[in-house]
C-alpha cells in the first residue's frame, strides 16, 4: 500500500504592496538628456534609481506616452513615473533620546552617539537611529516617517556603529531626495577626527586608492587593483605623543625604542566608502585607535572603543541658496583619551590647528 505523499508546504504569504506613488519632472534645458531611466535616476536621485525603476515595475510616461526605459529624452520633455511602492520595511517609532544639534521643518541635524547603529539590520531590529528619528516624526505628527513608505526614516547617509559625530535626516521625501543628492553629487564636505596608533608619515597627504569587498573574510573592506570603487581620503597630523621619529631627531633614544606614538589626524573623506577612513588610516601602518577589524587590540589602551569621530559637515538645506556647517564637539571618551596621552606620554607635538582637548 502506497503511502500517503506530505502535504506541499504552504506557499510564504506575499508581502502586502506598499502605496501607489508617482513623480513627475521637466527635463531642465541645460540637462545631457539621454535614456530616461539615466534621467529618473539623476533627478529623483534619492527617490527612484535604475533598478528600483526595474523591480517596483515602475511605469513610465514621456510627454503623456508609455515608453521603455531606454527611451531618449531631451530637454523639455516631461516625464512622469508611477509604481507601488514597496511594503513598510517595518520600522518601529521609538522614544530613544537624541542629540540635536539643529532641526527646522524639512530636516534634522544629530550628534551620534558611539555604539548606536543607525539603520536596524541584521541583529538590530531595534534601537538605532532610525528607530529614534521615526519615534521623534511620529510625536510630531509627520507620519509618513513612522510608517515606512519607502522614506526610511528620513536617512540619506550613514555613520558606523563605532563612529560618533554629526549625522543629517531629512524629515519628508523631498527633503530626502534633495539632501541625498548633494552626497552622491559629492557636494558635501565632511571633516573627522581620529586617534591612530602610529604617526602617519609624511603628516599630511591624499589617499586615492579603489576599495572592494576583501576576498578573504566579507565584512572586511579591502584595496583592489580593479574593479572596487574609487576611494579619495585628505589626511593632516594635528597632534602626535611618543612620536619615536620625534624622539629620535630630539636624540632622546630611550623614548623612541618604547613607544610607536599616537597621533590626532584630520580626515576629509572625498569620496564614502563603506569603511573607508579606517581602510585608509590602517594602509598607512596607523590604523584607528579601537579598530578591532582593521587594527589591533593597543596594550596601552585595550579598552579603547574605535576612536572615529565626524566633527563637521557642510551642506546647504532644502529651500536654502547657501551651505551651512555644523559642528558636534570633541566626545568626552576624546577628551579622556587625549589627557591620559599627555599625562603618560608628555605633551603633544602640535603640528597644525588647535584641537579641543589636545591642548
Amino acid at each position: 500500500m502506497k503511502k500517503p505523499k506530505p502535504p506541499r508546504p504552504a506557499s510564504p504569504p506575499q508581502a502586502p504592496a506598499g502605496p501607489a506613488r508617482s513623480w513627475e519632472s521637466v527635463v531642465p534645458e541645460l540637462d545631457p538628456g539621454g535614456r530616461v531611466d539615466g534621467y529618473v535616476a539623476r533627478a529623483a536621485a534619492g527617490i527612484l534609481s535604475r533598478s528600483q525603476l526595474k523591480a517596483r515595475e515602475a511605469s513610465i510616461l514621456v510627454n503623456g506616452r508609455p515608453a521603455k526605459p531606454s527611451r531618449p529624452v531631451a530637454p523639455g520633455d516631461r516625464v512622469r513615473v508611477d509604481w507601488v511602492e514597496e511594503a513598510s520595511p517595518g520600522i518601529v517609532p521609538e522614544d530613544i533620546p537624541l542629540d540635536l544639534i539643529y532641526e527646522d521643518g524639512s530636516c534634522l541635524v544629530l550628534d551620534k552617539a558611539q555604539g548606536m547603529v543607525v539603520h536596524p539590520g541584521a541583529g538590530n531590529r531595534r534601537g538605532t537611529a532610525a528607530n529614534a528619528l521615526a519615534g521623534l516624526l511620529a510625536r510630531a505628527g509627520t507620519g509618513c516617517a513612522a510608517a515606512g513608505e519607502g522614506f526610511r526614516a528620513g536617512i540619506v547617509h550613514r555613520l558606523d556603529k563605532d563612529t560618533s559625530g554629526v549625522m543629517i535626516a531629512a524629515k519628508d521625501p523631498r527633503s530626502q531626495a534633495f539632501l541625498a543628492a548633494q552626497f552622491k553629487d559629492r557636494l558635501t564636505r565632511k571633516d573627522y577626527v581620529a586617534v591612530t596608533r602610529g604617526v602617519p608619515r609624511p603628516s599630511e597627504g591624499r589617499i586615492s586608492d579603489r576599495l572592494g569587498r576583501d576576498r578573504r573574510e566579507r565584512k572586511r573592506f579591502a584595496r583592489v587593483e580593479s574593479g572596487g570603487k574609487a576611494a579619495v581620503t585628505d589626511y593632516r597630523v594635528l597632534a602626535s605623543w611618543g612620536d619615536a621619529d620625534q624622539a629620535r631627531a630630539e636624540g632622546k633614544a630611550r623614548a623612541a625604542a618604547r613607544s610607536q606614538g599616537y597621533a590626532l589626524v584630520a580626515l576629509r573623506p572625498r569620496t564614502g566608502r563603506t569603511h573607508q577612513l579606517r581602510v585608509h588610516m590602517a594602509g598607512l601602518g596607523c590604523p584607528i585607535l579601537g579598530d578591532p577589524i582593521y587594527g589591533k587590540r593597543d596594550p596601552r589602551f585595550p579598552e579603547a572603543s574605535l576612536m572615529l569621530h565626524a566633527r563637521r559637515l557642510r551642506i546647504t538645506l532644502p529651500g536654502e541658496a547657501e551651505p551651512r556647517t555644523f559642528s558636534a564637539p570633541l566626545p568626552e571618551r576624546f577628551k579622556a583619551l587625549l589627557r591620559r596621552l599627555a599625562a603618560e606620554l608628555g605633551e603633544p607635538t602640535m603640528r597644525g590647528e588647535k584641537t579641543e582637548g589636545a591642548e
